[in-house]
């Protein structure tokens, strides 16, 4: 899974990123460390901020995830969860840094990373960024083998990650990366209260015939004027307008935005053709047969 994870990040071109993994072992292990934990933020509770105070009630390992600088001298000082796996989990925890190094993954092991969620057990990572400044974490995730037995299911394994779209997003353009706009090649105008059931019902038979084709349906509303400024902002090559009068004619008004076409008028069952006539999408489907 963190394979998987670093693949989709390089594929997105984001290699500024920073890979660092930790083990909260098992459930047993963790107990004992919370003991640990517990006795030494006690220790140093008038150095705690209120928001440790709380965290040192309910869950004291949150404590190391502080964002507050002022708790960080603090946080350094604290026991290591690693120094309180057990032999398995340490066992386990070698051989995933192993995997990593073998794959030629960059990894950094971070003793006070522990996820925010009680139910992980052993492996937890997080893929995370200096250009966002407080929205570090773009992605994360880790082992939860405990998770489906505590909600009443047969005791299964689990892993999984999250990432944040928008903070992929944000990194993109941080990095002026950008994103990658397919133009549309044909964009649906559709216009009066009965063209969309059949608008979309033609725009599915068009994918059908044509699974390559980039067809963009107006979605919104708006005008027959503001569509078509939608329609010539896209890039498309071809607009299809369906109105009531279109609808009831059996027919779809066919525009040219590129090129310096008449436009007409093709009877609703014959678009799939006709489209594919003006794409070349016949000769390129001919050529790769």
């Amino acid at each position: 899974m963190i394979l998987l994870s670093a693949r989709l990040l390089r594929l997105l071109g984001l290699r500024d990123v920073r890979l660092v993994v930790n083990s909260l072992g098992t459930p047993a292990s963790r107990a004992a460390y919370r003991e640990k934990l517990t006795a030494y933020f006690s220790a140093h509770a008038a150095l705690l901020d209120e928001d440790s105070k709380r965290r040192l009630a309910g869950n004291p390992l949150r404590i190391l995830d502080s964002k507050n600088p002022d708790m960080q001298r603090i946080v350094a000082g604290a026991p290591r969860l690693l120094d309180s796996l057990d032999a398995e989990s340490r066992e386990h925890f070698q051989s995933l840094c192993a995997q990593l190094s073998s794959a030629g993954i960059e990894y950094h092991v971070e003793p006070h990373l522990v996820r925010g969620l009680d139910y992980y057990t052993r492996t937890v990572f997080e893929w995370t960024t200096d250009a966002l400044g407080s929205q570090s974490t773009v992605c994360a995730g880790g082992r939860y083998d405990g998770l489906v037995a505590q909600l009443g299911g047969v005791d299964t394994p689990g892993i999984g990650w999250a990432m944040g779209q928008e903070r992929i997003v944000m990194l993109l353009e941080k990095l002026n990366l950008g994103l990658v706009k397919h133009r549309p090649q044909v964009y649906l105008v559709l216009v009066g209260e009965h063209a969309e059931i059949p608008g979309f019902k033609m725009a599915e038979q068009l994918r059908d015939a044509w699974p390559e084709l980039a067809l963009q349906v107006n979605l919104g509303g708006g005008s027959f004027k503001t569509q078509f400024k939608r329609a010539d902002k896209s890039g498309a090559e071809f607009a299809l307008v369906l109105g009531d009068d279109e609808v009831a004619r059996g027919v779809v008004a066919v525009k040219a935005l590129r090129r310096e076409l008449a436009q007409e008028e093709c009877p609703v069952e014959r678009i799939s053709e006709r489209i594919g006539t003006l794409l070349g999408l016949k000769e390129r489907e001919r050529n790769h047969g």
